[in-house]
């Protein structure tokens, strides 16, 4: 009998996703303020997840995927050429962190749009974590639907610098 090693993980980063059918090989990511959307059709085996940074456009030139109407469109269009149906799928969605106070939430705006696109879309949300004020690694095993996350670090929320007020400072040119 031989042996064969797992697949070495996916590993994807903002604006990426990754899709298919394979029970040997998790998908990973780290997110603090992003979120990742697990998706699986369990009928199908086939399972992707996407990491977004933002929950739509800023007119900016980053890469579509990052934003995440594209992000979830582009997922789940991948997984349909995979064999996947759209009417069967699930999903596993975290991140959404606060991971600077004194400025606007983005973590708390990716996790509602995440929540409301699941919604209006139709797919089950069978677990989540959402929110919170730290980082979290992700695992993913698409066929079966699986995922694992960890926390990392203290629970730490970096306080944004005060403003500094003149005084008695030294600008160099």
């Amino acid at each position: 009998m031989t042996h064969r090693a797992p697949l070495r993980p996916q590993h994807i980063s903002q604006g990426e996703y990754a899709s298919g059918r394979t029970d040997e090989r998790a998908i990973t990511t780290i997110l603090g303020s992003c979120v990742a959307t697990c998706l699986y059709d369990p009928q199908a085996g086939v399972g992707g997840m996407n990491h977004f940074l933002l929950p739509e456009s800023t007119g900016t030139t980053t890469q579509a995927a990052s934003f995440g109407v594209n992000a979830m469109e582009l997922l789940i269009n991948d997984m349909i050429k995979h064999g996947a149906a759209r009417p069967r799928l699930k999903a596993k969605v975290f991140g959404g962190a606060r991971m600077i106070a004194g400025l606007s939430d983005i973590g708390q705006k990716n996790a509602a749009f995440v929540l409301d696109f699941l919604r209006r879309e139709g797919i089950e949300c069978t677990g989540q974590s959402l929110g919170g004020n730290q980082a979290r690694r992700i695992e993913f095993w698409p066929h079966s639907g699986r995922a694992r996350q960890k926390l990392l670090g203290e629970a730490k929320v970096f306080e944004a610098p005060p403003p500094v007020t003149p005084g008695n400072e030294v600008e160099l040119f």
